[in-house]
């Protein structure tokens, strides 16, 4: 019997249908199931639906606690999204990076705290450093 193959545009697209009708933990299981699909969170977030966008801070903060030995391989798909033109998107990156607490994380998140354009950014960027730091 052949595997089906989804093209990740397709899977990535799919992920955010089932979020935005509020399939978290169809997804859940989906991410611990297969391990390969961390690479799409940082994509995932910049979803213009907000409840996408809630969904991907609960999967990760679930996700931190059921699968912490694979929730880091979603880091660097986050830490790109400090780059994003939208400050939420940022913000967002930050407090997941938080939640995740990837101590490597945080010479970037530093940088976003002392130079983000946005103050709102800057300051959960420093929040995330501080979660990061008291674990």
């Amino acid at each position: 019997m052949s595997e089906i193959k989804i093209e990740p545009s397709e899977l990535r697209q799919m992920i955010a249908d089932y979020m935005e009708n509020g399939f978290l933990e169809n997804i859940i299981d989906m991410f611990k199931y297969d391990n390969s699909l961390y690479f799409l969170v940082g994509e995932l977030m910049t979803d213009e639906r907000v409840r996408v966008r809630l969904g991907m801070s609960a999967l990760v903060e679930t996700l931190k606690k059921e699968d912490p030995e694979n929730i880091h391989k979603s880091v660097p798909d986050i830490l790109s999204q400090l780059k994003n033109p939208k400050p939420v998107v940022r913000g967002d990156a930050a407090y997941l990076l938080g939640i995740i607490g990837h101590k490597e994380s945080i010479p970037m998140l530093e940088a976003t705290a002392n130079n983000d354009k946005s103050e709102d950014v800057r300051l959960i960027a420093k929040e995330a450093v501080e979660d990061i730091k008291n674990r």
